[in-house]
């Protein structure tokens, strides 16, 4: 493997060779070089950051259908504009109290299944999450762990949105969600960040009405990490601006972007917002806009080709081992793009999955896998973020471990 000197090594700091995909803990992806330049200029000069907002808004709203969008510090950063939109809509007093919500209605209502660690970015809003429906599905009875009638039957008062969280295997059907919240006048919230490619699901979920979609803008759109995209309707975009942009200013020469914000309509300047943390600097909003044109330009099949042959390297290296078997999983369905799962035989192979995993970590570059199913004793090898020739060195060193 090449031996050229990265920043890493410069600063004393292990490098990494990614074979997990884009995650978040390993620097996600890389970001496009025309990104690369586009935030190199950006830097060179200054611009009103509502101004780039707006520019970026309507990009969003071409490429997904969405009335407007938005750019948050990452899809975290969005699912809480999305959820401080919910709360508080163009109210000024109740943007200036959040997270405090006491007295508000701040319930957003989630099939349990739909639950994880990332809607922890719709609490830090102020929101309190209802949870709906069991894990049927996984005890083989043949009921769904989320019928309909449970979301609406939750739906009061006190509800702000409803939460879904976008997979293929996600039940209840987003358009019947979007049926029973509308019916209620509830709008729909959906994380959908790591659901693109295809490029056709930036706009699938606003086409089936979700009111607000969140996608990550570091994961297979290779723009800078901290970014994330909020599209939906203008009357939340709205109010996700007035909580995430620089307010600091006098009444009398505030200006905002007419694009997204009608100053008339407003009883005067907001405060500074609960968006005011999640904070996305010109670079990285130039950066953005760049990644995201070259991915609605970019051949899927001529990179899925790609990925597959890099696959190829991986199961020639790994034929022929003992204790071990790989297994081709097509992309476009729950991963974005093909993946070798790889299972360990613990009985018969030298080391087991968990040790094999483990010991990659530790090693000078590390190397990281999937580890998701560890437990199960495989993990798997993404093609995403590897060059040919580190998929070839990840395999080799793999080997190393089990002959």
């Amino acid at each position: 493997m090449s031996d050229k000197t990265t920043i890493y090594d410069e600063l004393g700091v292990p490098r990494v060779i990614n074979a997990a995909g884009t995650k978040t803990r390993i620097g996600g992806s890389l970001i496009r070089p025309e990104a690369i330049e586009a935030m190199s200029q950006a830097a060179e000069s200054f611009v009103r950051l509502s101004d780039l907002q707006v520019r970026a808004s309507e990009l969003i709203s071409e490429v997904t259908g969405a009335e407007a969008g938005y750019v948050g510090s990452g899809a975290a950063a969005c699912m809480t504009l999305a959820a401080a939109a919910a709360i508080a809509g163009d109210d000024l007093g109740v943007m200036s109290r959040l997270p405090d919500t006491d007295g508000i209605p701040d319930e957003i209502v989630m099939p349990r299944t739909h639950r994880n660690g990332y809607d922890h970015a719709f609490r830090a809003a102020g929101a309190h999450m209802v949870d709906v429906g069991n894990n049927d599905n996984y005890l083989g009875t043949g009921s769904n762990s989320t019928e309909p009638w449970e979301i609406a039957d939750a739906i009061t008062e006190n509800t702000v949105a409803v939460g879904y969280m976008q997979k293929v295997y996600s039940t209840p059907l987003l358009e019947e969600v979007v049926e029973i919240a509308h019916e209620q006048g509830v709008p729909v919230i959906v994380d959908a960040a790591a659901e693109v490619p295809p490029r056709e699901n930036l706009s699938t979920f606003i086409d089936l009405g979700a009111d607000m979609v969140i996608f990550s803008g570091g994961k297979a759109i290779r723009g800078p990490q901290t970014t994330g995209i909020l599209a939906g309707k203008r009357e939340y975009i709205r109010s996700a601006a007035l909580q995430h942009l620089d307010m600091h200013v006098a009444e009398s020469v505030w200006e905002p972007p007419t694009e997204l914000i009608n100053k008339a309509d407003l009883n005067g300047v907001p405060r500074q917002g609960i968006g005011r943390p999640l904070k996305v600097g010109k670079e990285e909003l130039v950066g953005l806009i760049a990644a995201l044109n070259s991915f609605v330009e970019e051949d899927q099949e001529t990179l899925n080709k790609e990925w597959e042959s890099r696959l190829d390297i991986v199961d020639t290296e790994l034929a022929n081992l003992v204790g071990v078997t790989t297994q081709r999983e097509p992309g476009g369905k729950v991963m974005v793009a093909p993946e070798t799962y790889v299972e360990i035989d613990p009985e018969t192979a030298k080391v087991d999955a968990v040790e094999l995993v483990g010991s990659l970590r530790t090693e000078t570059p590390r190397i990281f896998v999937g580890s998701d199913d560890l437990l199960e004793d495989g993990f798997t090898i993404n093609p995403m973020c590897l060059t040919d020739e580190e998929a070839e060195y990840v395999t080799k060193r793999i080997r190393s471990y089990l002959e």
